[in-house]
């Protein structure tokens, strides 16, 4: 009786949106196994017809005389894995970059920032022009003889012309600049980029990367252009040209909000350095080689190990 009561109120409740016929039906009964087989079934469908028109696609590239396009595929896909073996000091430092960063280095550069744009320009163009030096060097090393001469060019018509490299002569002269250092020699010749790296004040970096700094370092105090790397002077220009590098870079530590900063910082900088290096030897590969990502997946780690 409350069952036939309760059924009548909700027929008048819903009035004309509802039927007037009400008919009750038992659920099916469950059966996983079915379940699971049609799951099963609908996935193979559904990747049959993709494969299909795949194929379809392919053979009217064919015929308009496209390349084909191959079907993105999971080997295709970068692998998350980032070699770290000092994780736990190198989160230390990152942390100790941030601090320092917040505390230092964004103060100074915020300061730097209100002075006038004509002077900052001209201070970064001169050290832009000093790096010019460690370009030529590389250039050579690499056996790009072509990039290391337009490099000694910039060099030589910024410093002259250009009033010491304060004015970017060269760049109008259709002359632009493509600095480059010992870590993409070391690349040009097949090391790899090896473990993960945080570098005090310096930040993200891999162990390949760490000498190459070092050794562009050691490479401009060796030629010391104008006895700007030795004596008084370098105590002051050293600085300078950190703030002046600082204040063109607008990341910002822990901005995001993301508790997983550290490992997306990590994963993007080494993916970048391999694609970076699998675009310097594309050109010498053999025919057939896996790419960065396959050889990661293929082996677990990645291949800057």
């Amino acid at each position: 009786m409350r069952c036939t009561l309760a059924v009548g109120l909700l027929v008048i409740g819903l009035g004309g949106c509802a039927s007037q016929s009400v008919s009750i039906r038992s659920l099916p009964p469950e059966d996983p196994a079915a379940e699971n087989a049609a799951a099963a079934e609908s996935a193979a469908a559904f990747a049959a017809a993709a494969a299909t028109a795949n194929a379809d696609e392919a053979g009217r590239e064919a015929k308009e005389g496209r390349e084909a396009v191959l079907p993105v595929t999971p080997a295709d896909a970068p692998s998350m894995y980032t070699y770290d073996p000092w994780e736990r000091l190198n989160r230390f430092t990152y942390r100790f970059n941030a601090r320092f960063d917040e505390a230092v280095f964004l103060r100074a550069s915020n300061a730097y920032r209100r002075v006038p744009s004509p002077i900052r320009s001209g201070v970064h163009n001169f050290f832009g022009n000093l790096s010019e030096v460690d370009s030529v060097v590389n250039y050579t090393l690499q056996w790009r003889l072509r990039l290391g001469l337009r490099s000694l060019g910039r060099f030589v018509i910024n410093s002259t012309v250009g009033i010491g490299g304060l004015f970017d002569v060269a760049a109008k002269l259709k002359l632009p600049g493509a600095p480059t250092g010992l870590s993409t020699t070391l690349a040009k010749w097949g090391m790899h980029p090896g473990p993960y790296l945080v570098i005090p004040l310096l930040g993200p970096s891999t162990l390949r990367d760490g000498l190459g700094f070092f050794g562009d370092y050691a490479t401009s105090y060796g030629i010391d252009v104008a006895g700007l790397y030795r004596g008084n002077v370098s105590w002051a220009l050293g600085p300078l040209n950190a703030v002046d590098q600082r204040s063109n870079i607008s990341f910002r530590y822990y901005s995001t909000g993301s508790p997983f900063e550290y490992e997306n910082i990590r994963f993007l900088y080494v993916r970048k350095r391999l694609i970076e290096d699998e675009g310097l030897r594309s050109k010498n590969s053999r025919k057939g080689a896996k790419s960065t990502t396959q050889q990661e997946n293929a082996v677990g780690e990645p291949a800057g190990q």
